[in-house]
């Protein structure tokens, strides 16, 4: 039980961070083009 006590506060502080990580992430337009990326690997230039 005293393991809990350590355990959820990193497990919540993890959870946030990735959260705070994929917020960023759609803030700074990584997802704006996921076809792009996909299609401009078959295009020889």
């Amino acid at each position: 039980m005293e393991t809990l006590l350590y355990l959820m506060p990193i497990a919540l502080i993890l959870g946030g961070l990735g959260l705070a990580a994929f917020v960023w992430a759609l803030r700074s337009g990584q997802y704006e083009d996921m076809d792009g990326a996909a299609e401009r690997v078959l295009v020889d230039d």
